[in-house]
This record gives structure tokens, C-alpha cells and sequence, in this order.
């Protein structure tokens, strides 16, 4: 991974806390939760925050920041020396802290402080950016981007993820992220509507006029993205519809962004990438689901730590909050309103579903040559679309046991067809306290009797 082209990142770091228990009651003296036995989690935020994720997908990152020498600016460079190098700016006052209290994994209030600026540009940050091949700019408004405006304006970054306390972005950025309300805020008022896709529509229009910048892009949560390069937009729906801690989504997004177009892709290809992994980040619960930042990086040659899309590490998180892991299996050949129903179905009983599918040689095996039509890159993809499906787990044999033994589901579902047979997973489930359960398909739907009719059609 380590072959993907070096990232520096500018903007402001911050340093972000998660206070997480549990609400059973009212306090005696004010009509306010009791949130009790509080487990402590501390991670990069801000800028580091985009920077930690860049360098958790396997690149190389710099990271220009303000940090000073306060117990939290302290902490941020222990987080994050494992991981990237880090060029400090100075910084007038403490480096700003964001404490988050959860319960039962819902934010009931937010303690913020420090009100740290970084204070001036440094001959070393300066000639880091200088020699960098790719540039993020997350700006805060606590006072890195504006130390550095000069050296970025001559030299304008691929990406500008900005936030109403910021300046504008240099004229010439390749790709500036608003958020919604961000562009809202940020559009020139000229009786543009509040909300809704015409107006973020128009918002980025005149983004792309007003900030002269080659494209804004406007996140919509769980809507996706929309792309503007001045007139009509590319709406980039997101793959699926999470209801988790969207807490980082916008730096997940910008890091992603900024990564693809360092290595060569079009602004339309990393948009899509982006709403992907944003999609999937909200997905495996946001910032406060990253794996502990003081651990590290295994090895230089470990894969991308960004497991989001690994089906073992949803289990394992769905599993560790005490929810619900539920897995269904088949070939998935021409997917039809039965496979549908039936996916849609099992997503209702539990916290995920992991869909596991036949690999090409399997459904060879059991379905005779000719099969399977649709290869197996092309299956993935049409299954990781559906809003119900939350991962895919491919095997190679002829039945999943293996698979199912290192997913261990609480729940795993067939089709109807198998009703009056005997299922062989299900003495596998028993083993670890899991249910193997049937559920009907919609008659007269199958793949079989789809490829009879093409066929017949044919003749």
C-alpha cells in the first residue's frame, strides 16, 4: 500500500474524546440523564482526524498543524506519531478539545475547550508544501490554513474541506467539500431556496464561480454527493442508508477524495469513491468505532486498515455492542425480486447482514458450465448495492461451513427452497448458539426460470 502517492495535510488539529455509558435514570436535582460507568476513548479530530484515516489506508502523510505543549497537544502527538509524520505550527493557547457524552451510543451533550490558533508559518512547513504531489486542506478556522495561504495559493491543493470558521479556499483548488448547511452558509445570498437538491445545486454553482475552483462538491449524508463544475451537476447517490455516528464522515470523505486524486483519478471517480467510503464509514459506526490510534500500524506491507467493507470486522463490531449478526448464503446469479425480498427479510432480524456467496468455481460446480452468467466482480457489486446488505463474503467450496465457522452469525437464513430438506448448517450453528431459520421466496422467481425465458424469447 505503501506505493500510493504521499499525502501532505494542512489545517487545524484538534484533539476529540468520547465519554460513553449508560442513561437508566433522571438526576435528583435537574431533568437531566445519569449517564454512569463511562468508558474513555480518545482520538485524533479535525485535520489530524483526516490525516490519521489517510495514513490508515496505507499512504504515506505529512500533517501541518498547530500544536503546542499542553497536556492535550501532548496527547494528539502520541496518537499520532505511529502513523505520520507530523510538522507542528505554533500555537497561541491549548489545542482545542471536543468531549463528546454518549449513552447507550447517542450523544447527549458536548464539552468543548481550548481555543488554540496556530500562530505562524514555519520554514519547514513551508517546504513541505513546496515539495509536496498532493495537498489537503482542512481549515477549521483555527488559523493553519490562513498561516500558509501564500504557499497554497501558488501552488493550490487537490482538495479544500472547508468549515464556516474558514477563510475561503485558494482560487485554483482542484476540489472543494462543503458540507449541506456548509454551502448554504457560504453561497452568496441571491434568493437562492434553503433547502433540497435545487438549492445545493445552485449553491454549488455559484461555489464554483465565487471561490474559482475546477469543482465543488456538496455531501448530502446519506443522499450522497453532489459534483458541480459551474452548471448542471452529477448527483452521486450513496450506495446505502445507515442511521449511525455520522461523527467524522466529512473527513473521511475529504481524506478519501484527496487519496484518489493523488493517484490519478478523475474528479468524478473520486467523488464516487468518497461517497462510498464515507457511506461505509457511518456504516461501521464513524469515528468513535476506530480501532485504538496509540496501536499503530502492524507492518509497512500490513493491508488497509480501513476495514469497513470486511465482513469479519462488521461481526466482530455488531457482536462487541451486543447486537444481532445475521448471514444468508446462495449463488446470487441473476439477483431478482425473490433474492431481494428474502435479503430484505433477513436485514430485519439483527443489527447487519453478511451475505455469502458462491465464487465463480463453486456455482460451476453446483450449477453445471455456463454458470454462473454474471462473474463474480459483478455479483459483489450488484449485492453490496442493496440498502439491506451491509457486507459480502465470498467462498470457494461447495457449502459455507468454513466461512460460517470464522463469521460465527447468530442468525443464518435460506431461501424457501430448501424447505423439507435438510439444512447442513444448522447443526454448525448450534455449536456456537446460532439459528439456522428458512424464509419463503415469492413464487415463481428464480434464476433458472429467468434464463428459460431469455432463452425462449431467443428462439
Amino acid at each position: 500500500m505503501r506505493d500510493r502517492t504521499p499525502l501532505v495535510v494542512v489545517g487545524d488539529a484538534l484533539l476529540d474524546r468520547d465519554l460513553t455509558g449508560t442513561a437508566d435514570r433522571l438526576a435528583p436535582d435537574a431533568p437531566v440523564p445519569v449517564v454512569s460507568e463511562c468508558a474513555e476513548r480518545v482520538r485524533p479530530g479535525g485535520a489530524a482526524l483526516a490525516a490519521y484515516l489517510a495514513a490508515r489506508d496505507g499512504r504515506e502523510v505529512t500533517l501541518i498543524a498547530g500544536v503546542g505543549d499542553d497536556p492535550a497537544s501532548a496527547a494528539l502527538r502520541e496518537l499520532l506519531t505511529p502513523w505520520l509524520t507530523l510538522i507542528p505550527l505554533p500555537l497561541t493557547g491549548a489545542l482545542p478539545e471536543k468531549t463528546r457524552v454518549l449513552a447507550h451510543d447517542r450523544p447527549v451533550v458536548r464539552l468543548d475547550r481550548g481555543g488554540g490558533r496556530a500562530r505562524e508559518a514555519t520554514g519547514e512547513a513551508r517546504a513541505a508544501l513546496r515539495a509536496a504531489r498532493a495537498v489537503l486542506v482542512s481549515d477549521y478556522g483555527r488559523g493553519a490554513a490562513d498561516t500558509l495561504r501564500d504557499v497554497l495559493a501558488a501552488r493550490p491543493p487537490l482538495v479544500w474541506d472547508p468549515h464556516p470558521r474558514g477563510g475561503p479556499p485558494v482560487p485554483g483548488t482542484r476540489l472543494v467539500t462543503p458540507a449541506e448547511k456548509e454551502a448554504h452558509g457560504f453561497a452568496p445570498r441571491d434568493g437562492h431556496p434553503g433547502g433540497g437538491l435545487r438549492a445545493a445545486a445552485l449553491h454549488a454553482a455559484a461555489l464554483v464561480r465565487d471561490w474559482r475552483a475546477a469543482a465543488v462538491t456538496v455531501t448530502l449524508g446519506s443522499r450522497g454527493a453532489l459534483l458541480s463544475y459551474g452548471e448542471h451537476p452529477l448527483l452521486v447517490p450513496a450506495p446505502s442508508s445507515h442511521p449511525g455516528d455520522s461523527c467524522g464522515a466529512g473527513d473521511r470523505f475529504a481524506a478519501t477524495a484527496a487519496g484518489l486524486l493523488a493517484d490519478g483519478a478523475l474528479v468524478g471517480e473520486a467523488v464516487e469513491g468518497a461517497v462510498a467510503a464515507a457511506t461505509a464509514f457511518v456504516a461501521a459506526g464513524g469515528a468513535g468505532a476506530l480501532p485504538p490510534a496509540a496501536h499503530g500500524p502492524a507492518s509497512p506491507s500490513s493491508p488497509s486498515a480501513r476495514d469497513t467493507d470486511d465482513p469479519h470486522a462488521l461481526a466482530a463490531r455488531v457482536r462487541a455492542q451486543h447486537g444481532t449478526v445475521v448471514a444468508a448464503g446462495g449463488c446470487f446469479d441473476l439477483l431478482h425480486a425473490g433474492h431481494v425480498g428474502l435479503l430484505q427479510a433477513a436485514r430485519r432480524l439483527g443489527d447487519c447482514l453478511v451475505v455469502c456467496v458462491n465464487s465463480d468455481a463453486s456455482v460451476r460446480r453446483r450449477k453445471g458450465d455456463g454458470r454462473p452468467v454474471n462473474p463474480l466482480a459483478d455479483r459483489v457489486r450488484v449485492l453490496r448495492a442493496l440498502a439491506c446488505v451491509d457486507a459480502v463474503a465470498v467462498f470457494d467450496e461447495d457449502t459455507p461451513e468454513r466461512l460460517l465457522g470464522d463469521l460465527r452469525p447468530d442468525v443464518w437464513v435460506k431461501g424457501g427452497d430448501y424447505a423439507g430438506a435438510d439444512l447442513p448448517e444448522a447443526a454448525l450453528l448450534e455449536e456456537w448458539g446460532g439459528q439456522a431459520v428458512l424464509l419463503p421466496y415469492l413464487d415463481g422467481r428464480s434464476s433458472t426460470a429467468l434464463m428459460a425465458r431469455a432463452a425462449e424469447g431467443v428462439r
